[in-house]
């Protein structure tokens, strides 16, 4: 079954790329590596079936068609909207993060 692409938007990248340095600051290099890997399986998982995450933080924050779903073996969640023809990713972020602060944050979505 062929999936749509996964695409992260800025704000995505740079949580995926705080999150590593994190791991990687801590002397966690093989957690910063499991982090990767076990997103890529997440991107993966939601590119064939974009309807599994939970709509919780889509009523929450009446955002319809928000959706999460969490990276294996770590305390985040990918926060996404299914397009029609691909993934879009707003953000990675830790599961303890105040969700809607981030809606705050100046830029995207």
């Amino acid at each position: 079954m062929k999936g749509k692409p996964v695409i992260p938007r800025a704000l995505a990248v740079r949580d995926v790329d705080d999150a590593v340095a994190y791991y990687a600051g801590e002397g966690a290099e093989q957690a910063a590596l499991g982090f990767v890997d076990a997103l890529a399986k997440a991107y993966a998982h939601l590119s064939r079936h974009p309807a599994s995450g939970i709509t919780r933080f889509a009523l929450l924050l009446e955002l319809p068609g928000l959706r999460s779903w969490p990276v294996s073996r770590f305390p985040y969640l990918v926060f996404y909207v299914e397009r029609a023809d691909h993934i879009d990713v707003w953000r990675v972020l830790h599961g303890g993060r105040d969700v809607a602060a981030w809606m705050q944050e100046p830029g995207e979505p």
